[in-house]
């Protein structure tokens, strides 16, 4: 199915099931602990073995020699992968670094062996006997250090062009009468998923099958065919559900490469779990940026200028954190420009994690926004509404599908009680609390990608939908029932949804926030096409026909769904693709985050209070699930304010808080009560389902909203994530 024209009157405006705060149906079985995650699939293969990998000790160098003696003799060993035993491996399309490294080590813990053995712990004890002698290389591990270097990377792709400029940013900046000028800094975030990376894998004959934990079954199965180096249709990828992905299981890692190379060599299944420290430094994570932000602006309000420059750092052949790309879209002003630089550092890589490019670049800009109203002495929610723009401010003649920024923040603020606000900084006491109230902006794109599925009616009038769409905790295999059921005119539990199988079509998969609309209409379309097999069969006029309550209904006659199906099952099966209407019209998803924070006036502690997050994201296809998706990510941006940073050990290269004891996140203790509207909205420019995404417009500005509830508290403006106490104390009794 083509989507090339703005929708139209469907069988999913009907909303008896699309848009109802259905249950999670895979709720029970996670509850019940009947949903078997990667390295549960204990039953998929018989006689599993286990991998344990070995990971390099220096951030860059070579492998002078590795002594596996001890290793091979060692109770239970079956087999010792290495590069010199892996045989030709290419390296994926989506991996910067190789997934097995040797002899040369391109980033601290990059797998360099996985030794299997008939037990887990027999394949630990053996990997700890495997000796490496290095010979290491000094390498750039700081960002700072580093940036004076970067320089301006590739463009296209999911981040555009490097750098933009409109107008004449430096003379309208020079001119302006009120300016701002500042800089700020996130730091290398990890994923820290539930669900460790795991890999089942089994080879029949010169087949393979993985059983693993992935966002994007397409994208790895062909990128795990591409590196071994055989057919990608000799690949099977299994991943029915994931304990959290957040986009480091975006792509195939080293767990389902080597589980994949041990299963050979072994001669049987292969089990692969990577411990916790590898997943900061074996895997991806968020690259730490530095970002100037430079705004001018009228005396009343009005701005004239902005500027957004931001650096952050990957390994050779990487690419950078988009952190300046929302600042092209969200406010108007006539001389605008953004640059993005990339210095190259040899660090673990850096990659895709919950709304890359906004989130970090929200953080940055939504604090810069909260500053500068502050110098015109605006409230900070008038600042924003003054400089809303209807149109892409780039490219002014392209106007926004919808937009509702200012509506978000109105009605936010009414609930909120955004008026007992305190203009000025520490004025507001609780005992020995100090409290204060910010807000910013929600901004993340609306991405389109095609997307298939194939449904089949069976004559017992259970409808089947099979897709290889992932569901990461997101509830993909709820909506995507709704779908169907809305479409065919049954109740939800007369669908039964198969996800997560590369035997199955190919989906949106999960990631960018495109995964529900895409999917979704990518189901609408394979249900048209039964619908039109259902009519055809049954001799009904396919203009009128009516799918309810398990009836068909067309002119005068009505008969039970089922009778289509007493000769045999029917199927339907297609995808949605897309025109260029996202290219006639800007689409992006907006919001409003409002936190009430209280800072201890003698310790600097920080407590979050309240939250609110107003989101206007096309039709809300689940409220349930959605709202949970957005409180799991303002939660995201609570940590990102206040406590998630990857200590970096600059002298050896590797994120030294790798584990869930010292890379701290929020727990239930660190979050209040969060509240969250959806706006009344529809998209008929974004698909079929009029839908958007909600799972990472969450994230953006609510670390913002936090950091700048802390200075309405304090008065201490904090730019270096994250806002640490001990960014706080020491002025902290002028601000008492």
């Amino acid at each position: 199915m083509k989507f090339d024209k703005p929708a139209t009157t469907n069988p999913i405006d009907r909303l008896t099931v699309v848009g109802k705060p259905h249950d999670r149906i895979d709720g029970p079985l996670k509850v019940s602990g009947t949903a078997r995650y990667a390295h549960e699939q204990h039953e998929v293969a018989a006689n599993q073995a286990y991998g344990y990998v070995v990971a390099a000790g220096i951030a860059k160098g070579r492998i002078k020699h590795m002594d596996l003696s001890a290793a091979r003799k060692a109770s239970g060993v079956l087999a010792i992968v290495t590069a010199d035993n892996a045989g030709k491996l290419t390296k994926g399309n989506y991996n910067t670094a190789k997934l097995l490294g040797g002899p040369e080590i391109e980033h601290y813990h990059q797998a360099i062996a996985l030794v299997v053995a008939e037990s887990f712990e027999q394949a630990r004890a053996a990997a700890a006997l495997v000796r490496v002698d290095y010979a290491p290389v000094a390498g750039n591990h700081d960002l700072a250090g580093a940036k004076d270097k970067a320089v301006k990377p590739k463009g296209g792709g999911f981040g555009g062009e490097p750098d933009t400029a409109v107008g004449d940013f430096a003379k309208a900046f020079a001119e302006a009468p009120v300016t701002l000028d500042e800089t700020y800094t996130t730091p290398d975030h990890s994923h820290a998923m539930m669900e460790p990376h795991a890999t089942v894998a089994a080879w029949n004959g010169d087949r393979l099958t993985v059983w693993t934990a992935n966002q994007m079954i397409d994208w790895s199965r062909g990128d795990l065919a591409r590196t071994l180096g055989m057919p990608k249709d000799k690949v099977r990828l299994v991943s029915p559900y994931i304990g959290g992905g957040f986009g480091g299981k975006l792509f195939v890692r080293a767990d389902a490469l080597l589980a994949a190379l041990g299963a050979r060599q072994a001669g049987r299944p292969v089990k692969v779990a990577l411990p916790r420290p590898l997943i900061a430094n074996n895997t991806t994570h968020r690259p730490a940026t530095i970002q100037r932000i430079r705004i001018g602006a009228t005396k009343d309000g009005r701005i004239t200028a902005i500027g957004h420059e931001g650096w952050s750092g990957d390994l050779p052949g990487g690419g950078p954190e988009t952190a300046v790309n929302q600042t092209r879209l969200l406010y108007a002003g006539a001389n605008r420009m953004t640059a993005t630089r990339l210095a190259t550092l040899d660090l673990p890589e850096g990659n895709a994690m919950r709304a890359p490019g906004e989130a970090p670049g929200m953080m940055a800009l939504e604090i810069a926004m909260d500053e500068m109203a502050e110098k015109l002495g605006i409230d900070p929610i008038e600042f924003r509404a003054l400089n809303d723009t209807q149109v892409d401010p780039e490219m002014p003649k392209r106007r926004y599908s919808q937009r509702q920024l200012v509506e978000c923040m109105r009605q936010g603020a009414e609930k909120f009680g955004w008026n007992r606000r305190s203009t000025k900084p520490a004025h507001t006491r609780d005992g020995k609390w100090l409290i204060g109230m910010g807000v910013a902006a929600a901004f993340r794109n609306n991405l389109l990608t095609k997307s298939a599925a194939r449904v089949r009616l069976d004559r017992r009038g259970r409808l089947v939908v099979e897709t290889d769409m992932t569901d990461i905790g997101t509830g993909s295999y709820t909506i995507i029932a709704q779908t169907a059921a809305e479409m065919l005119g049954l109740p939800l539990n007369a669908v039964l949804v198969r996800l997560g199988d590369s035997d199955l079509p190919v989906s949106a998969g999960s990631g960018g926030q495109w995964g529900a609309n895409n999917a979704t209409a990518g189901v609408y379309a394979a249900c048209v096409k039964l619908r039109e097999a259902v009519v055809q069969r049954l001799g009904f006029n396919s203009a009128d026909a009516v799918f309810e309550d398990g009836q068909v209904r067309s002119g005068n006659r009505t008969v039970p769904l089922t009778q289509a199906v007493v000769q045999g099952d029917l199927v339907g099966e297609d995808g949605i693709e897309y025109g260029d209407l996202d290219k006639q019209y800007q689409q992006s998803t907006f919001g409003a985050h409002f936190v009430e924070a209280a800072v201890d006036a003698f310790t600097g502690e920080i407590r979050v209070r309240r939250m609110l997050a107003v989101c206007a994201a096309g039709r809300i296809l689940n409220p349930k699930s959605a709202r949970s998706q957005v409180i799991g990510a303002m939660t995201m941006g609570v940590g990102a304010a206040l406590m998630e940073e990857l200590a970096v050990d600059r002298r050896r290269g590797f994120f030294v808080n790798h584990d869930l004891a010292g890379y701290e996140v929020p727990v239930h203790a660190d979050i209040p009560h969060q509240e969250v509207i959806f706006l009344d909205e529809t998209d008929p420019l974004s698909s079929p389902m009029k839908a958007k995404g909600v799972g990472e417009l969450g994230i953006c500005g609510a670390g913002a909203a936090v950091a700048n509830a802390v200075y309405n508290a304090t008065g201490i403006r904090v730019r270096d994530y994250p806002v640490t106490l001990d960014k706080l104390i020491r002025d902290l009794p002028d601000a008492v």
